[in-house]
């Protein structure tokens, strides 16, 4: 894996340069010589994040109704705020 490094100015100039080097590796976009920004492909992106379902998916699924979800009560009654 190669990490390719190329200022804002170089990235807005070839853009499809960046999109080529992010295949073999992450690039790195400095803004004024700082690192700002990282170009991943997507395969690399998907490695680096795992594979992470979402909320809507997982609640959406079959036999969740079959699932029991016991929350226990709150001891304590709310009470206003008090501001001093």
């Amino acid at each position: 894996m190669s990490i390719t490094t190329l200022s804002s100015r170089q990235f807005n100039q070839d853009a499809s340069k960046a999109k080529k080097a992010a295949m073999t590796g992450p690039v790195v976009i400095t803004d004024r010589g700082r690192p700002a920004h990282v170009l991943l492909s997507f395969e690399a992106y998907k490695k680096l994040t795992g594979d992470q379902s979402k909320i809507a998916d997982l609640l959406s699924m079959d036999g969740i109704d079959a699932i029991e979800l016991a929350i226990p009560q709150w001891p304590e009654t709310p009470r206003a705020a008090e501001f001093d």
